[in-house]
């Protein structure tokens, strides 16, 4: 349902469940940051939004540890961190990302927040 809101029908992606030694291990290798942290996309197209019709746009790793520790501290349930992790990930793959100028992070949560309200209104989270 993300994928086709978003215009990639056929596009695909792998989803990777951790605890959070192993998401530790995955930061710190790839992005220098020796913490465990909730999720990581790894771009096959390296992160430029490029058309998403039949192609692997790469992986989500979700560490269940962090999402459970994350849905207790802010009342979700974890099926709804999960969902909102998810759709995090995914949006770094199709080329959003919240850590570089303000407008660019905007965009990326309020897309965050109309896929999360897509989701809850589908039943899906």
């Amino acid at each position: 349902m993300i994928l086709k809101d978003s215009g990639c029908q056929k596009a695909e992606l792998s989803i990777l469940l951790l605890d959070d030694e192993k998401i530790k291990e995955l930061n710190k290798a790839y992005l220098k940051r020796n913490r465990p942290t909730d999720v990581i996309s790894f771009p096959q197209n390296d992160g430029v939004r490029a058309h998403a019709d039949s192609q692997l746009l790469g992986d989500v790793v979700i560490s269940l540890e962090t999402a459970r520790r994350q849905a207790r501290r802010s009342g979700k349930s974890l099926r709804e961190e999960f969902a909102f992790l998810l759709i995090h990930g995914m949006l770094h793959l199709l080329g959003y990302d919240h850590e570089g100028p303000l407008r660019k992070a905007r965009e990326m949560a309020s897309r965050e927040k109309e896929l999360f309200l897509l989701c809850k209104q589908n039943n899906l989270c």
